[in-house]
């Protein structure tokens, strides 16, 4: 590794970083000490979340990390850096007033630990994308990481669908400045989604953790790894940002932030911000809206100690594109979509439900599903926390945080099965009408989740010899409940169909279903890095967890859903999750690692069969499998090389999970309404899965700012036993999983001269399986985007008297530049077991990628 105390800005670079852990520094509790932001004392399947709009609402890098002068001391005391921001050992010392020298705005390397595989993704490279793009999009630059959504910022909640290595987001632990996110899921049930929990502008870096994780991070789900996204500090100087960008789609997205600088000699100091993110969806009609607000205030206790408080608060409403199926892509194109929002929509809305369509659909596979009125997500939350980080002594820090969250929202169908017959009558009979309001045919199907929860988390670190140890706990109250109602509509033109955005207020309804949810979680962590020489660091730490979910109040309108199950509970217990590794730097420009760990992830929780959730199914389905149910676990096992010299940074990661007991919704039929109430999905036990896993990186730095990035990604999943469903039994034993491709290649080229910086990148994502058994699979395809920016500094505004404008920066970009037609979310809605008469071809479980679009940016730093 490269001993060089230069600091300057890199660009792609550290994404090979990903793949291997760099020393940590004995002294790293000792080094938080000096950071004036957050320190990481603890820190922390798709269908589950996703499934729960369809089925429930129906019814049934670079690695840099730019850091603050005021975490200065922290990222001088992370060891081994990358090539162009490394500082080494013998350079520490100097190093913080090399950064203070800096200002407020420093990229250097990832830091890597040896208590795991763990790199950071900069606000510098944040800031390249699409203002109020995703960071997880970002984050998919690196090996081994998928990332896929219906729109081009990734921000539609419904449609988001991350993978790494092989682990869907359900199962991976996500936390902001330490504080639980739960699971990153549409319709979360014991969190928030990242995006609504902060603003991208507001992450100065995500840290993320591979394998199973840091066993500090406060999840119970980490299966496999974290991600801690790691808000910025208020700045010490007074200013501010406006940020306003165009789009294709009438895409408008503003962004303003006031920091106080410092108020007064103590050095108190906050930021206030709001982001407004409103476009037009790229087929169909309606729009997609979101706005939020971010303080948080830091007033420092001395010179080493502070407290610090984070606010979030966030409201969405959002129209759904309509789930596709492969048959209508193949034989329909792209752009069928729901009625609403299109001239005439509520007339064919009406007219299709009685089975008179559109004449553009007479080719349609089941065009009563392909279209309907609308299908709509709104929600809002509080989220914020407080935290001390207290230096108590010159080895022991403490560090404590307090939380709280409140989240509530609503999804909506139109659902067009009102009648159980009755032909294109314009009513329903009495005796076919299936929720007994008016007799329309349609009825607004609306589903209505609420969270809360409250918890602490605590933890202590403490250097002694060559010796960083560490021990913390975390607990947490979370209430979840999830009920979904049939909501009157107008026959006909006889009335004006209702608002899906609006509250429902007197309108007549009846209860679909309902259950409430009751979850306390416990966890405790200790961990010690041990370093008996100075390029050896071993590490050793355990993880316990306590998991007690109890679900009552069940309730169920007989004529459409069968008894759900009720005052039953589950447990997950583990005592002892170890996680052991070690990292060894010899010669001068090479790294070793081992990482061994094991980790659980309790059962989930959803809207009735919305997921793999084993509790939201009948009382019978639940009776049925009760027996068998046991917490997910997995053991993973990797191992990696790193190389890193001025011109060239190479990179080797491999690793092998077992991963036991994966709990898994089968589909029992398709078509025909059957997502609207789902009544044939069962969740079960499906045995194991066998990841093996290889991801190899190379970057040529050959002149000064430009660099070429290439990564290749194989991972051979499979399932370990043969899947019983219906009384049959399916050959999925040694068959690739379903949704994540076994090979990825990905390629970036960049170059910055001056105030200007380029980029072109392109990613390769083979052949999905879209059933258990394998015999349909989603098509590989290539992606690429461009982008171009130019930075002004420090302008001179004549307003009466001068004033500076730090920086101005604007900004171009291009998504999907070949303008590509291809699947993106898949899985959303659960598998089919096989594609027998065509059960696959017709599954409407996968969601469409975005078709070229463009994007100008205009940035102003105060």
């Amino acid at each position: 590794m490269t001993r060089s105390r230069t600091l300057t800005r890199i660009g792609l670079t550290g994404l090979l970083a990903s793949t291997l852990p760099l020393l940590p520094a004995v002294a790293e509790s000792s080094a938080r000490k000096h950071a004036s932001g957050p320190a990481n004392g603890h820190t922390g399947g798709q269908a589950a979340g996703q499934a729960g709009k369809k089925a429930a609402s129906k019814g049934v890098g670079q690695a840099s990390a730019t850091v603050s002068g005021q975490e200065a001391g922290r990222v001088a005391d992370a060891p081994h850096m990358s090539r162009a921001g490394a500082v080494s050992r013998a350079g520490r010392s100097a190093a913080p007033r090399a950064l203070a020298a800096r200002g407020e705005e420093i990229s250097v390397a990832a830091e890597h630990a040896a208590r795991g595989t763990r790199i950071s993704l900069s606000h510098h490279v944040l800031e390249q994308q699409v203002p109020g793009t995703n960071p997880l999009k970002t984050l998919a630059q690196l090996p081994g990481v998928q990332f896929q959504s219906d729109d081009p910022q990734g921000i539609d909640t419904y449609a988001v669908q991350f993978y790494m290595h092989g682990f869907v987001q359900n199962e991976i632990g996500m936390t902001l400045d330490g504080m639980p996110l739960g699971e990153p899921t549409f319709r979360n049930y014991n969190g928030l989604n990242p995006l609504q929990a902060i603003s991208s502008e507001n992450v100065e870096r995500l840290d993320v953790t591979q394998s199973a994780g840091a066993e500090s991070t406060a999840s119970t789900n980490n299966l496999g790894g974290s991600i801690n996204y790691v808000s910025s500090t208020p700045h010490d100087k007074t200013g501010g940002t406006i940020a306003q960008s165009f789009g294709s789609n009438a895409l408008y997205h503003s962004f303003f932030r006031f920091d106080s600088g410092k108020l007064n000699e103590t050095g108190t100091k906050f930021f206030v911000s709001y982001m407004r993110n409103d476009t037009d969806k790229w087929k169909g009609g309606g729009d997609q809206f979101m706005q939020q607000v971010n303080a948080k205030l830091v007033q420092p206790i001395g010179q080493q100690s502070q407290i610090s408080a984070f606010f979030d608060w966030d409201a969405l409403q959002m129209v759904n594109y309509q789930d596709y199926t492969p048959d209508w892509l193949a034989n329909n194109g792209r752009n069928l979509d729901n009625f609403y929002g299109l001239p005439n929509a509520w007339k064919n809305a009406y007219n299709a439900a009685r089975g008179i369509y559109p004449a553009s659909y007479k080719n349609v596979t089941d065009p009563k599903d392909a279209s309907y009125y609308d299908s709509t997500a709104t929600s809002g939350d509080y989220f914020g926390g407080i935290t001390a980080d207290l230096v108590l002594t010159d080895r022991l820090r403490w560090r404590t945080t307090a939380y709280g969250h409140e989240e509530t929202g609503h999804g909506t169908y139109t659902n067009p099965y009102a009648c159980g017959g009755d032909g294109s009558a314009m009513t329903c009979s009495a005796a076919t009408d299936t929720v007994s309001l008016n007799g329309s045919r349609l009825f607004e199907q609306v589903r209505k989740p609420t969270v809360e929860r409250y918890g602490i988390l605590s933890s202590l670190d403490y250097t002694i010899a060559r010796n960083a140890i560490s021990a913390g706990v975390w607990y947490e109250n979370n209430h979840y409940s999830t009920y979904e109602y049939a909501y009157q509509e107008p026959i006909g033109d006889q009335g004006t169909p209702l608002d899906p955005f609006g509250s429902f207020a007197g309108v007549p309804r009846r209860t679909l279903w309902g259950q409430q949810y009751n979850t306390n979680t416990f966890t405790a962590f200790v961990q010690d890095t041990y370093r008996p020489l100075p390029s050896l660091a071993l590490h050793f730490g355990f993880k316990s967890v306590l998991n007690t979910t109890r679900v009552g109040d069940a309730v169920n309108w007989a004529g459409r859903f069968p008894a759900l199950a009720t005052s039953e509970s589950l447990t997950t217990a583990k005592a002892f999750l170890p996680h052991i590794s070690a990292e060894w730097s010899f010669l001068k420009e090479h790294s070793i690692f081992v990482d061994i760990s094991e980790n659980v992830h309790t059962y989930p929780q959803s809207g009735y069969n919305s997921s793999n959730a084993p509790m939201a199914v009948s009382q019978v389905a639940y009776d049925a499998v009760r027996n068998t149910l046991k917490p997910e676990t997995a053991w993973t096992f990797a191992a990696g090389y790193r190389y890193t010299n001025r011109l060239l940074q190479g990179s080797l990661y491999l690793y092998r999970t077992n991963f036991n007991n994966r709990l898994q919704q089968i589909l029992g039929s398709v078509g025909q309404g059957g997502f609207l109430s789902n009544n044939t999905a069962t969740v079960q036990n499906v045995g194991g899965v066998t990841m093996n896993g290889v991801d190899a990186g190379l970057t040529l730095t050959p002149i000064r700012g430009l660099e070429f990035f290439n990564s290749v990604s194989y991972n051979h999943s499979t399932y370990d036993q043969n899947m019983t469903s219906g009384g049959e039994t399916y050959n999925t034993r040694g068959k690739q999983v379903v949704g994540y491709p076994q090979f990825m290649y990905k390629t970036r080229l960049s170059y910055e001269w001056r105030n200007v910086q380029a980029f072109v990148d392109a990613q390769y994502y083979s052949a999905r399986s879209f059933d258990y058994v394998g015999d349909y699979k989603i098509p590989s395809y290539w992606m690429s985007d461009l982008g171009v920016s130019y930075t002004f500094h420090d302008i001179g505004l004549h307003t009466g008297q001068n004033a500076i404008l730090k920086r101005l920066v604007v900004s171009f970009n291009i998504y999907n530049l070949a303008n590509q037609t291809y699947v993106s979310t898949m899985g959303q809605n659960g598998y089919t077991m096989n594609n027998a008469d065509n059960a696959a071809f017709e599954n409407q479980s996968i969601l469409l990628g975005a078709p070229r679009q463009f994007f100008g940016s205009v940035r102003a730093e105060f």
